[in-house]
């Protein structure tokens, strides 16, 4: 009973939307792809965040870490939480930047397995269009950044959810201070975060998968520099508790950090060590939630089945800081 008042009052705000249009124009259904788990049917990924510096901040150092446990895991691919070129994305197709943070940095043969990549504010600094061109993908085929998207693994395993978050910090629009982003094809910025909006909650709310994972640059809840993102607190936020969402991951808080809410089964992961951490930016936070959180560079990697999820957090040299997992029961055939 109460997961269907929880739905009731989230289709209620769907239907007046905070951000006030009585219509919106539709945007494309989302692109799916599918990516096949391994024989025995369990998957394997590493997520990193924060990290295109050309090597430098430690990224190198991180690089060759994820390497090393990427072939211990014999990962399935590799998911960038965004900010994935610094400082200010990328200035086209040609920017040399995309080899020397990209594709010469993550040598290792277990990394060379498909990148699922999102944008982060860095990015939108930049030629958006660059980094989600297939012009990319045709220089390094593990490439693939995309504003939102799905992603399912397995018959009906874990379907992930990839959120374009940067549209909604109204800071980025209101206050840019010196930087100028590319808000080309998100403008008028109401229709596309009210369309975007709706496509989460109509692919949660179909969703058939035992694992619901999302993944965006910013943070929902972090004790880390940026804290909490209010807008996606205030928007995001419900329609990912109304629809049993297991874990929200995320990148733009340069840590390493976990966090349980007591207010739903949903696990807030960042993974935003990819490369310059800022040692000692901690703010408070309930020690009934907070479960782990380094200042440091560093990634993380998932292990899952259709029953188990094991994550594990690495520092820069590899070794263990954290680990969780939890588990579900199969559903049985009535």
């Amino acid at each position: 009973m109460v997961v269907f008042c929880k739905k009731d009052m989230l289709l209620k705000l769907l239907s007046t939307l905070v951000l006030g249009l009585l219509s919106v124009p539709c945007l494309a259904e989302l692109q799916r792809f599918e990516h096949a788990a391994k024989p025995d049917g369990s998957l394997s990924f590493l997520v990193v965040g924060d990290w295109g510096r050309r090597g430098l901040y430690n990224q190198s150092q991180v690089a060759l870490q994820m390497g090393i446990i990427g072939e211990k895991l014999d990962v399935d691919f590799i998911i960038s939480a965004g900010d994935n070129f610094y400082d200010n994305g990328l200035s086209g197709v040609d920017d040399p930047a995309f080899h020397q943070s990209f594709t010469d940095i993550y040598t290792a043969p277990s990394l060379q397995k498909q990148w699922y990549s999102v944008l982060g504010n860095h990015d939108y600094r930049g030629n958006v269009e660059a980094q989600l061109s297939p012009i990319l993908r045709k220089m390094d085929s593990r490439w693939l950044c995309l504003r939102s998207f799905i992603l399912n693994v397995g018959p009906e395993m874990v379907e992930f959810l990839f959120v374009d978050t940067t549209p909604f910090v109204a800071q980025y629009f209101t206050d840019p201070q010196d930087h100028v982003y590319d808000w080309n094809s998100i403008l008028p910025r109401k229709n596309y975060l009210n369309s975007l909006l709706m496509e989460v909650e109509s692919t949660l709310r179909e969703s058939t998968a035992k694992w619901k994972i999302v993944v965006g640059h910013h943070t929902i809840k972090s004790a880390g520099h940026h804290g909490n993102t209010d807008e996606l607190a205030i928007h995001l936020l419900p329609v990912l508790q109304a629809y049993d969402v297991d874990l929200y991951i995320n990148g733009h808080d340069h840590c390493l950090e976990h966090i349980s809410s007591t207010e739903s089964q949903i696990q807030f992961l960042t993974s935003g060590g990819g490369s310059k951490a800022w040692m000692g930016d901690v703010k408070w936070w309930n020690p009934q939630e907070m479960k782990f959180y380094h200042d440091g560079q560093g990634f993380m990697s998932v292990e899952m089945t259709q029953t188990e999820i094991d994550i594990k957090f690495y520092d820069v040299s590899g070794n263990v800081s954290h680990k969780w997992s939890t588990s579900k029961q199969l559903s049985s055939a009535i």
